[in-house]
């Protein structure tokens, strides 16, 4: 068996690193989806600056929840890239466990969960009212501190566009998500009833849970227990 030209080389290497990055977006998406749709501050300063501006409350909620999340990326690519080897198995196993304790949480709340909930506004800035919620959030805090920093590490241990594909396929599901609110706020009607948004909550819970414990065994498995 002959071995393969340099170009076939390069060309399947090119091939596997293009579909483990589709593969990222595609997992980051539906991971930060679970995150997005939970009620929550962000989701209640979507709701009152869509009220004053409009649908491009939405987008600029997310800008400034995005912002702070670049933030975190790039203290954990300087700070914890280095680490993530020798801490690998730990991290991956508070993120696994955390997914599935999200999910649960989820599932739990999702009986009664509602989307027009409004409290006290932040800030009329819709990107400052971004920033503060998710700041001010301890859930934002508790999920960046075990399943994004554990997922996150697993893509940097895959190179930089695997990290980068990561964190564009969570904002993707944060812009997606309150642009839909935003939207369906300023058009005066509702693009998802209640009990449809409870489903769909209830679809993320579950899948956060299965993806947990998917997460846990490719961990355990890579041990050899």
């Amino acid at each position: 068996m002959f071995p393969a030209p340099p170009r076939t080389h390069k060309y399947l290497h090119a091939n596997q690193l293009l579909m483990n990055v589709m593969e990222m977006l595609v997992v980051a998406f539906a991971v930060g989806l679970t995150g997005a749709l939970a009620p929550g501050p962000t989701l209640v300063a979507t709701v009152n600056s869509s009220l004053k501006s409009g649908w491009t409350s939405g987008p600029k909620v997310s800008i400034g929840h995005a912002s702070v999340e670049m933030l975190i990326f790039v203290l954990i690519l300087m700070g914890l890239s280095g680490a993530a080897d020798a801490y690998r198995v730990p991290i991956s196993l508070i993120g696994g466990t955390a997914l599935m304790v999200f999910g649960a949480l989820t599932l739990r709340g999702a009986s009664n969960a509602s989307m027009s909930s409004q409290g006290s506004e932040i800030s009329s800035n819709p990107y400052i009212a971004g920033a503060l919620t998710s700041a001010a959030n301890p859930y934002f805090w508790i999920w960046w501190l075990s399943v994004g920093s554990a997922m996150l590490l697993d893509g940097l241990r895959g190179g930089f566009f695997l990290a980068a594909a990561f964190m564009i396929g969570h904002w993707g599901a944060d812009f997606g998500w309150y642009t839909l609110v935003s939207t369906s706020i300023d058009k005066g009607k509702s693009v998802l009833s209640e009990r449809g948004y409870r489903y769909v909550l209830s679809a993320c819970g579950i899948f956060l849970m299965v993806f947990g414990l998917y997460y846990l065994s490719g961990v355990v498995g890579s041990l050899g227990w």
